[in-house]
C-alpha cells in the first residue's frame, strides 16, 4: 500500500485573489476620477464647457466611490477579510456625498480643499492597496508554513 505524501510547502492561491483585484481597480478608478475632476475644475474656470464636463464627472467620481464600497464589501464577506476596507470606501462614499453637496451649494472654500483632500487619502490607500501586491512580486502568494510534511 503506498501512502501519499502531502506536502505544505506548496503555496495555495487564496479563493478570494480576484476580489483583491476588484478593490483595487475600483479603488484606482475613484483616484483617476478624482484627478480628472481636479482638472475639470481648472476647465470650469477657464471655458464655457467646463461647467457641464465637472458635473458629468462629479456623478462619474460618486458612482466609482459606490463602486469601491461593493468591491470591498465583496472582498471582506465571502473572503474573510479586515472589515477594515469597508470602512475606508464608506467613509469615501461620505466624503463624496458631502462634496456633492459642497459643490451645488457653490462653497468652493470647503469644496476645493475636501477636493484635494480626497484626492490625497484616495492616492494612500491605491498605494497601500497596491503595496502587498507589490511587495510579494516574484514570491508565491497564500499560505506558506516552511516546512515539509513529515511521511
Amino acid at each position: 500500500m503506498s501512502e501519499t505524501k502531502i506536502s505544505t510547502d506548496t503555496p495555495t492561491a487564496t479563493s478570494s485573489a480576484p476580489d483583491s483585484a476588484f478593490v483595487r481597480i475600483s479603488i484606482g478608478l475613484q483616484t483617476l476620477t478624482l484627478f480628472l475632476q481636479a482638472t475639470s475644475a481648472g476647465l470650469l474656470l477657464s471655458t464655457s464647457y467646463g461647467e457641464t464636463l465637472h458635473g458629468v464627472g462629479a456623478r462619474v467620481m460618486y458612482g466609482a466611490s459606490m463602486l469601491y464600497v461593493l468591491a470591498a464589501v465583496l472582498a471582506w464577506k465571502p473572503g474573510g477579510r479586515s472589515p477594515r476596507p469597508v470602512l475606508h470606501a464608506t467613509g469615501f462614499l461620505v466624503l463624496a456625498s458631502v462634496q456633492v453637496v459642497l459643490g451645488i451649494a457653490h462653497v468652493p472654500a470647503a469644496h476645493v480643499p475636501l477636493g484635494v483632500l480626497m484626492f490625497g487619502l484616495s492616492v494612500l490607500d491605491l498605494g497601500r492597496s497596491a503595496g502587498p501586491m507589490a511587495r510579494s512580486a516574484g514570491r508565491p502568494t497564500g499560505s506558506w508554513t516552511g516546512q515539509r510534511a513529515r511521511s
